[in-house]
């Protein structure tokens, strides 16, 4: 059984993707999956606490192996220059013990306008803004942002394993929880 961290909108925050990582580790999670907005800061953001693109990419090549990426409306092949896996994709599907997540950004697919297909959970990111709710067709997860939330949310991340999807803020406490 793996257990899957999953994470967008990192901003180029090296203090906030740390605390993501230590969680990671400390639940001996399996594979990151990353939505997208890795390096970059972004025109409309401030400049995040803590910005250090290069010790961002330092920190994912040494885990290149366990990490799945999709590219943000900010990510670049400038940023791939810099990173030891892919992050040029729009989606990804993954495939757990017989469910079917749909990954991406959210700036091309979103709940409003979903691919065609049958999938368990649509993970994404882009808003800002966390959201986990079941629909009449899919779970929906909006993995927030663990640097720039938005709309007085806290920063946030989402945790899948076993058939449960989980969102938490960046000190590992949970915030909702669903079954698929």
């Amino acid at each position: 059984m793996i257990k899957y961290l999953i994470v967008s909108d990192i901003h180029g925050s090296l203090p906030a993707l740390e605390q993501v990582l230590a969680f990671y580790r400390e639940q001996q999670c399996g594979m990151l999956c990353i939505l997208g907005d890795i390096l970059n800061y972004g025109p409309r953001n401030g400049i995040p606490q803590g910005l250090d693109p290069k010790g961002i990419a330092e920190r994912l090549n040494a885990m290149a192996g366990e990490i799945v990426a999709i590219r943000g409306n900010c990510d670049s092949e400038v940023d791939q220059m810099l990173l030891d896996f892919p992050i040029l994709s729009d989606y990804t599907l993954l495939v757990d013990n017989g469910k079917r997540f749909f990954l991406t950004h959210g700036h091309i697919y979103n709940e409003d306008r979903l691919p065609k297909g049958r999938f368990d959970c649509l993970f994404y990111g882009h808003t800002h803004r966390w959201k986990l709710e079941r629909t009449e067709h899919t779970v929906v997860c909006n993995t927030g942002s663990i640097t720039f939330p938005k709309d007085g949310n806290m920063p946030t991340f989402a945790i899948y394993c076993d058939g449960t999807v989980s969102v938490h803020r960046l000190d590992g406490s949970r915030l909702k929880e669903l079954s698929l």
